[in-house]
């Protein structure tokens, strides 16, 4: 098996060799630390000015990490992916957004996502951030337990009501539901929601599935709490397992506030604590269903081995694997190719607002060691390959 993730003709199977070039083209440029930093301020500008950079931004990064502008310009896409046995979750990834109008467009957009879902086998999973549903000061002030003014109450009655409705569609139409995890001082009041969401509709099976930022120390204790708590009310448990994506936000903020950062201390201790919760999660599959969402190719290898220990089939609906469109499709497609569940996440949205996104996606590849310089060793392998073949 561990030589699984290294067939790049699986792997690229899907793309032509223009685009091939592109994603070598793209992957060089976020290799280059001080580029990303240059590239973000020039975007950022030329964006806010109005200048006419939207069509350069489609035809590179952003048709390499996203679906489209819109959910049906992503069809295409999905059709596309699943012809290799990838599924894909549309994911609305507009960020940002303060006002009231804005969090019921988003509550209105992820009701179309359950639709297209529930229509198509391609689609497995709606997916939604708790801070499309409401103000992210609103989630701090209820996890920091703080007095609520009456109208921060009836806003928070809104945002119950978005996360119930698309909690009770999701269930009405068996289409499960991943809650992304966002910085952990708003966390508390999103993981008691979705708790209540859980209580509410996973009593027959998994539907809602909240997220484990695996960075973080305290989470597989967490979840032990919470099993406790499924256990003696009788509903089921659904977790999408990531590393994280705000740490060096966290760990700045602890500073500052001085209290103990959440983040484990090295990253060998947040792999251990990811390998740690998928095997715990694997022991007790009549409770829990796993979404893992994971770029790094040791702990897939590891969830596969565990799996064929356990023999649980490979498509067992309960695990399924998760990467983003656009990254490790060596992982993606050869999973695929050998009978296991796999989703890429599909972002989508107008590129003006998916832009805060997609520099987050160029920042965390230039920190996170190693996942550049292996999705361009895996391009040249493939470019490689392709030369030699047509010779």
């Amino acid at each position: 098996m561990e030589k699984l993730f290294d067939n790049t003709q699986v792997a690229f199977a899907l793309k032509s060799d223009t685009e091939l070039d592109r994603a070598y083209f793209l992957f060089k440029m976020i290799d280059n630390q001080p580029l990303v930093r240059i590239g973000t301020a020039v975007t950022n500008f030329a964006l806010k000015a109005n200048l006419p950079v939207e069509g350069l931004i489609r035809a590179t990064v952003f048709d390499h990490f996203c679906g489209g502008i819109n959910e049906v310009d992503c069809l295409s896409v999905v059709d596309k992916l699943y012809t290799k046995g990838v599924s894909s979750v549309l994911d609305y990834s507009v960020e940002g957004k303060e006002e009231e109008g804005q969090f019921d467009a988003a509550l209105e957009m992820t009701l179309k996502t359950i639709e297209f879902a529930k229509e198509r086998l391609a689609i497995p999973f709606a997916v939604f951030k708790p801070t499309g549903f409401g103000r992210f000061e609103l989630y701090e002030k209820i996890g920091a337990k703080q007095t609520l003014k009456l109208s921060e109450q009836e806003e928070w009655s809104r945002v119950i009501k978005r996360f119930d409705t698309v909690c009770s569609e999701a269930h009405k139409k068996n289409v499960a539901l991943l809650i992304d995890g966002e910085e952990s001082w708003m966390q508390d009041a999103a993981d008691d929601l979705v708790m209540q969401m859980m209580q509410k509709y996973n009593k027959d099976k998994c539907i809602v599935f909240n997220t484990l930022q695996l960075y973080r120390w305290d989470r597989l204790d967490y979840l032990k709490k919470l099993q406790e708590k499924a256990k003696s009310e009788g509903f089921y448990i659904g977790m999408k397992l990531v590393r994280g994506a705000y740490m060096e936000k966290e760990i700045a903020r602890a500073v500052e506030k001085g209290y103990p950062s959440p983040i484990c201390e090295t990253k060998e201790a947040t792999d251990k604590n990811y390998d740690e919760t998928v095997i715990y999660m694997t022991n007790h599959l009549d409770q829990m269903s796993i979404f893992a969402g994971t770029h790094n190719e040791l702990s897939t290898y590891k969830l596969m081995d565990l799996m064929q220990q356990k023999a649980i089939k490979s498509n067992d609906n309960r695990i399924w694997f998760g990467q983003l469109y656009g990254m490790s499709d060596n992982i993606s497609y050869n999973l695929a190719a050998n009978g296991y569940n796999v989703a890429k996440y599909l972002p989508f949205g107008p590129v003006k607002d998916v832009m805060p996104y997609l520099i987050r996606r160029a920042e965390e590849n230039t920190s996170v060691a190693g996942q550049t310089s292996r999705e361009l060793s895996m391009i040249k392998t493939e470019r490689k390959r392709r030369k030699e073949n047509n010779n």
